[in-house]
């Protein structure tokens, strides 16, 4: 019997998102601040996160939810000659600077999927928007009001 070579164990997803010509690229994406810090949860935040994120439009934000110290969102890329990778680090880097408060960081890493169906981006934005509700923040996840969507996002 042959052995087969046993994969390596990821302490995290591989860097990079896969774009495949002539499909969508939707990605599915987890932002979390340094040390996991509970500052993002405001409407001061949210409203600088709607600004950035619109005027960095290399990848539009679909969905999202903002928790206290983590983002959850939905991003389509738009310009290929962008990488994900470079878009979240622009996207950070301005909403730093707009802020204004140099104690509020993020985590260098991010923790992203690429989204294959629609399906599977329903289960996960059903998943995401109860968040609140298993933090215990709210009880019922449309009185969160650190949500909302950007672009309506489709998979074609």
């Amino acid at each position: 019997m042959a052995e087969t070579p046993s994969r390596p164990v990821r302490k995290r997803p591989a860097d990079g998102v896969i774009v495949i010509p002539n499909q969508s690229t939707v990605v599915y994406d987890t932002v979390c601040t340094k040390s996991r810090s509970p500052w993002l949860a405001t409407d001061v935040v949210h409203q600088q996160l709607r600004e950035v994120w619109t005027e960095a439009s290399a990848w539009k934000v679909g969905k999202y939810v903002i928790m206290p110290d983590h983002v959850h969102y939905f991003a389509a890329m738009v310009n290929e000659s962008v990488k994900y990778e470079n878009w979240i680090r622009f996207w950070k880097s301005q909403f730093t600077k707009s802020h204004g408060n140099h104690y509020h960081r993020w985590q260098s890493n991010n923790w992203d999927t690429r989204m294959r169906s629609e399906d599977s981006m329903e289960q996960k934005w059903q998943y995401i928007r109860q968040n609140p509700v298993r933090a215990g923040l709210v009880s019922n996840p449309d009185d969160w009001p650190f949500q909302g969507t950007l672009f309506e996002l489709r998979l074609a």
